[in-house]
């Protein structure tokens, strides 16, 4: 989740992505955590009631933003989201760091510089190296109009062939 600023936790990250309040790096980690486990209740309900559910960012950014510190290793990142609802698909939208740079509002937040990005892009390689999940990636630098033809033809396809699937857990 980008995180949902709206709970208490999410607005306490929001602080920290502002630069208004500083946060220990394993605190802000777990935070981001307990900010996805907030939305299990509902997302499990959705996924029951046959809605498709479409996250924006999950488990993996948190991952791939914590261990591209340097001093966190990717399983240890992982162990708070392990149990979390599984995706059927996860789409990489892979856009080089200078191009990032140049969309709007670049810089604003904490962890928006290109070489923090650089570390968090091998953390992301890394994370899709687990053939357990289904990772698409996608060129992001095209226009608006043919990332969305792409990524809806994916994403039909796929809930095609998951649509009897039971639920599965991350990492387990």
């Amino acid at each position: 989740f980008p995180p949902d600023r709206s709970t208490e936790i999410g607005q306490l990250i929001s602080s920290y992505l502002g630069r208004e309040k500083n946060l220990e790096d394993h605190t802000i980690h777990l935070l981001f955590s307990a900010n996805r486990w907030e939305h299990v209740p509902m997302m499990k309900e959705k996924l029951h009631q046959g809605i498709t559910v479409v996250v924006d960012r999950y488990a993996f950014s948190g991952v791939a933003f914590t261990s591209a510190k340097g001093n966190f290793c990717l399983d240890w990142c992982k162990q708070p989201d392990v149990g979390l609802p599984k995706p059927d698909l996860i789409l990489f939208l892979q856009l080089s760091p200078e191009e990032a740079a140049e969309r709007g509002n670049f810089g604003c937040e904490r962890y928006e510089t290109s070489s923090f990005q650089e570390k968090v892009l091998q953390s992301f390689y890394c994370l899709m190296e687990d053939k357990s999940l289904n990772w698409k990636t996608v060129n992001a630098s095209k226009s608006i109009e043919d990332l969305h033809r792409e990524i809806k033809s994916i994403a039909e396809e796929t809930m095609q062939e998951v649509q009897n699937k039971p639920l599965g857990e991350l990492w387990k």
